[in-house]
Formats: structure tokens, C-alpha cells, sequence
């Protein structure tokens, strides 16, 4: 079920993909100072675990899941500029925002269309909570975003790969690694192999 605060949430990620690709775009926002910001945010992170800070606080209560909010507070956010970072750094400029946009767009709406609509268990991966449908219209959307910075064979492959990779959920020592990195990365890379060998 599709609830309010997972709405604003989902909604919120995908304006905040927006925000940072124009920032970069204009050159507003470096690689610097999105490294501060994640350090900043893990600070942030730490401290809210024993003390209320007033501002973070108030994202958290209204925006965060419940078990991350105990856990690891702020965890979707800085994992989100750390995917961002990673691309920025490995991938040249129009693959890298084409990746941002496909974190924002298509996974944002695979949660939403998948908690809403979703009725079909995932051919990807039976066992996940991500329903098809969600999968589907995340990869579609993300697709039509990524293709304002890259060709649309690029674009395609590039978030339908993505959107498949999120489902799959890949591990790291027995962990599966947070979507704001899998995401991106994988899109970047399918578009980077896409130009270098074809």
C-alpha cells in the first residue's frame, strides 16, 4: 500500500535528482561539495541517533522509514549523493546525468506505480516486493528522462538494466548494496559500455 509519506518521499527523490542535475549542469554543485554533503549528512546521521537536531529532525519524522529512522537516519538521502558522486566521477558528463535521472525518475515511479497499481510478482526476481508493473513504468520513465542527455538506444538499455538490477538486489558481503548506488551505477555503466564498444 502506497502511503502518504511514501508518496512525499518518492516525490521529493525525484525533484531532488532534478535540483542536483541542474546544479551540476551550471556548474553550481562540484564533486566537492557533494563529498562535503556527505559528510555532512553522516555527522547529521550520527548525532540525530542520541540528539534532536531541529532541522533534519523534521525530514526525518515526516519523510524517513520508521526501521531507518532507528537504524541509520537520513540513510536514503546520503546514499542518493554518494550514487551521485560515484557517476560524476566514473562516467563522462551526459552518461553521468542520464544516470541521475534514471535514479530519479525510474525509481521513484517503480515504488510509486508498483505500491499502487503493482498486482504482478516480479519476473526478475519472484521473491521481491517490487512488482512488475512498478518495474515496468520506472524503466519506461526513466528512459524518457535519461534520453535528454544521451542517445535513445543509450537511454533504453541503460535504465531497463537499472530498473532489473534494483530488482535483482545485489549483495555486498552478504548485504544488499542501497538503490541510490545500484541504480546509477549500473546505468552509467551499460551507457559506457554502449559508446565504447558499439
Amino acid at each position: 500500500m502506497l502511503t502518504k509519506q511514501e508518496l512525499l518521499r518518492q516525490i521529493l527523490h525525484l525533484i531532488i535528482g532534478v535540483v542536483v542535475v541542474t546544479l551540476l549542469y551550471y556548474e553550481i554543485l562540484t564533486s566537492l561539495s557533494l563529498f562535503l554533503l556527505i559528510v555532512i549528512g553522516i555527522l547529521a546521521s550520527f548525532i540525530s541517533k542520541r540528539k534532536s537536531l531541529p532541522l533534519f529532525h523534521f525530514f526525518l519524522k515526516h519523510l524517513e522509514r520508521e526501521e531507518q529512522r532507528k537504524t541509520f537516519p537520513g540513510r536514503g538521502l546520503i546514499f542518493f549523493f554518494i550514487g551521485v558522486l560515484l557517476v560524476i566521477q566514473l562516467f563522462p558528463q551526459d552518461i553521468a546525468f542520464a544516470s541521475i535521472m534514471v535514479l530519479a525518475f525510474g525509481d521513484s515511479i517503480s515504488h510509486i506505480v508498483g505500491e499502487r497499481f503493482g498486482q504482478l510478482k516480479n519476473i526478475f526476481n519472484g521473491k521481491s516486493k517490487k512488482l512488475l508493473e512498478g518495474t515496468v513504468a520506472g524503466a519506461l520513465v526513466g528512459f524518457l528522462a535519461a534520453a535528454i542527455f544521451v542517445p535513445l538506444s543509450q537511454a533504453f538499455l541503460g535504465s531497463f538494466a537499472a530498473m532489473i538490477a534494483e530488482v535483482i538486489e545485489i549483495d555486498f558481503n552478504q548485504k544488499p548494496v542501497d538503490d541510490n548506488v545500484v541504480v546509477p551505477l549500473v546505468a552509467g555503466t551499460v551507457m559506457y559500455l554502449l559508446v565504447t564498444y558499439l
